[in-house]
């Protein structure tokens, strides 16, 4: 059984999130994504695991829901914000559950270090990321902690603004629980390569959607092979390394893989960055360091490094992006909407389309230029022009990227 996963979502009780976020519209985009198996997301908030309890049965750890085949599985994260070292560490965990009952016992403690109901992805201050995994294993060894988006310059164990220079100096004591790290969208598992401190762990990959739409939910996934789908399984293959591989979105399309300054529209590469300080030469504030700057501070290998027997990763632009750009439409329109429902029909799934769908095929259904589009993204050979200090990348067509890239 071939399973394609998003485990890192939020409910609409997060900050910064859709309200159209419901169970039943979870189960629809994913559908149309193509993911059959999706984390709940913020089990921490009452009000979600309420609404959770009322729409899934569970079965070897996996909610199973009377409205579609899509399964689910007990997901949540949490903002670790305290002091180490003289300095703010802001550190975001995943975790990862096998039961309401684990999940009960999980914020009954949580919600004695914080209000759980103030945000899906709760706060907790003067709470270290070594005490939270002690805390969580001492409820069960089957709760799993992951580092979110590990990368990103606020809130990841390796960011910029208040991360660490390795896991053993965030978790110490107890790394020996740590088995994988969240790429986020502006790493690859390439990047990720060029530090030996990371080979043992597992490189995994999430959304991190705040709303439903394609291009966010399913953007990035993790995917599993299994004789049968249980969360022991998936647990398994996460600290055993056993995953079949990851999808990816190209680093440069997320929004912190460059270093620079968006209310000046300055975007620099690291080289640039560092010739200059770090100091924004339009306004004099300091530069947002991004992801791709950051592990060529911690790299110990070149970036042509090669990671022996790793697990396959795909590299992919959601579709809507590519419809948008060959449109030359806002990625919300109606126009690039009737391309994308058009595919869809056809196809059954994004995934579909993006990975099987024959060009001919595809021709039948929307013009040549979106479907080279499709096939070039599926090759690897999409450009971008790229994100920086909060700002997603842009998918730029081959005729544009002459005058568009930097």
């Amino acid at each position: 059984m071939d399973i394609i996963a998003d485990l890192q979502i939020h409910s609409r009780f997060s900050r910064a999130t859709s309200q159209n976020i419901t169970i039943q519209n979870i189960i629809k985009y994913a559908k149309i994504k193509g993911i059959n198996l999706i984390g709940t997301g913020d089990f921490t908030h009452p009000e979600w695991l309420k609404e959770i309890k009322q729409h899934f049965e569970e079965g070897d750890g996996i909610l199973n829901s009377s409205e579609s085949e899509i399964k689910f599985l007990f997901t949540g994260e949490v903002s670790n914000i305290y002091e180490q070292d003289r300095r703010v560490r802001k550190v975001h965990n995943l975790l990862f559950a096998p039961s309401v009952e684990i999940v009960e016992q999980i914020n009954e403690h949580l919600s004695k270090r914080g209000n759980l109901e103030s945000d899906g992805r709760p706060i907790f201050s003067n709470y270290t990321c070594p005490e939270l995994v002690e805390d969580l294993k001492s409820i069960s060894n089957e709760i799993e902690i992951i580092r979110a988006h590990a990368w990103t310059p606020y809130f990841s164990i390796f960011g910029s603004e208040s991360g660490f220079d390795s896991v053993k100096e965030c978790f110490q004591e107890q790394t020996k629980h740590v088995y994988a790290i969240e790429t986020g969208l502006s790493s690859d598992p390439a990047m990720n390569w060029r530090l030996s401190q990371l080979d043992k762990y597992t490189l995994v990959s999430n959304s991190d959607a705040h709303s439903l739409w394609p291009w966010r939910l399913g953007r990035e996934a993790t995917l599993f092979h299994m004789k049968e789908l249980d969360y022991r399984g998936i647990i398994k293959a996460i600290r055993n390394k056993e995953i079949k591989g990851t999808i990816e979105v190209k680093p440069d399309y997320g929004k912190y893989h460059l270093d620079g300054h968006r209310d000046c529209n300055v975007c620099l590469l690291p080289e640039e960055t560092r010739k200059i300080n770090k100091i924004c030469p339009k306004c004099g504030d300091k530069v947002t360091v991004g992801v791709l700057h950051r592990v060529e501070e911690l790299a110990d290998r070149p970036s042509t490094y090669i990671q022996k027997d790793a697990p396959l990763f795909i590299t992919l632009i959601p579709l809507s992006e590519l419809i948008s750009a060959s449109l030359g439409k806002a990625i919300y329109t109606k126009a690039v909407w009737n391309e994308y429902n058009k595919l869809i029909q056809e196809f059954g799934n994004e995934y579909n389309i993006l990975l099987k769908a024959d060009r001919e095929k595809i021709i039948k259904i929307v013009n040549e230029k979106l479907a080279d589009a499709i096939i070039q993204n599926r090759e690897g050979k999409i450009k971008i022009k790229p994100g920086y200090d909060g700002k997603y990348g842009e998918v730029v067509l081959e005729r544009e990227i002459q005058k568009k890239l930097f």
